[in-house]
């Protein structure tokens, strides 16, 4: 896909990982809808890269159907989608005095990034199967985030690795569900970034986290995760994949 001229929504891209992606695909030529919280940032950067910002919640599952309407007909259409919001929570199956792991917790956590993820693709896409195609055949690229710890998640962190392990099962059934409407579906699992909640972490205790990665033996940078997103989003052959950035890094189970 060629990015000068195309439309994208980047869904958390007013700070982080998305946001270094929503920058990298705007130097390219591309028109970007910056969609994230209301008390964020996002109409600063969406001024800064020429765009247009909308507020919204991702765990208003209709809403975001608004949302998005509203960012596609803004640009005229839609062709590609970085999903990067989510997040987790700290709880053991069984906790330390007995008690077992809040359901309701465990159901938020599940929402706010599977279920999350899932909306946000299934509108994408279908407005992405009434764009005309490339000469390839092409119509749209959507990316989804999950997390190393889909694969090796850590003690506490069942309700996220369940979550991230989710978008990491679907990602190829949904590549496999759009493939005749010429839509691609990716997802790339991050290692420890610095970004987000990790961002005031400091240096000796950042070390100590990424001190089993192979190499580098750091925390990973935004524009690290947006050189993978914008190389996924130009590489028609990638698609149906969960791609890790972690530095050779397996987390350990604490």
């Amino acid at each position: 896909m060629e990015i000068s001229g195309n439309n994208a929504i980047f869904v958390g891209g007013a700070s982080g990982m998305c946001r270094a992606t929503a920058i990298r695909f705007a130097e390219k030529g591309g028109k970007v809808a910056i969609l994230d919280l209301e008390s964020s940032d996002g109409a600063s950067v969406a001024k800064e890269l020429n765009g247009i910002f909308l507020p919204c919640n991702v765990m208003d599952f209709d809403g975001m159907a608004g949302v998005m309407d509203e960012a596609v007909k803004a640009m005229g259409g839609l062709h590609f989608m970085v999903n990067t919001a989510g997040g987790g929570g700290a709880q053991k199956t069984v906790k330390r005095d007995g008690v077992r792991h809040s359901l309701a917790d465990f159901r938020r956590v599940i929402d706010l990034n599977l279920i999350g993820s899932f909306n946000i693709n299934s509108i994408a896409a279908e407005h992405m199967q009434h764009k005309e195609p490339n000469e390839s055949g092409e119509r749209g690229v959507m990316i989804n985030t999950a997390s190393i710890a889909a694969f090796e998640g850590q003690i506490g962190q069942v309700s996220y690795t369940a979550a991230k392990g989710g978008i990491a099962a679907m990602t190829l059934t949904m590549a496999r569900d759009l493939g005749s409407l010429g839509i691609r579906c990716m997802t790339i699992a991050p290692s420890l970034f610095d970004t987000g909640l990790t961002a005031g972490i400091p240096e000796e205790a950042s070390q100590n986290m990424t001190k089993g990665a192979a190499f580098p033996r750091r925390m990973g940078k935004p524009d690290e995760f947006a050189i993978m997103a914008i190389s996924i989003y130009e590489c028609a052959m990638m698609n149906g994949s969960t791609l890790r950035i972690d530095g050779g890094q397996r987390f350990a189970p604490r």
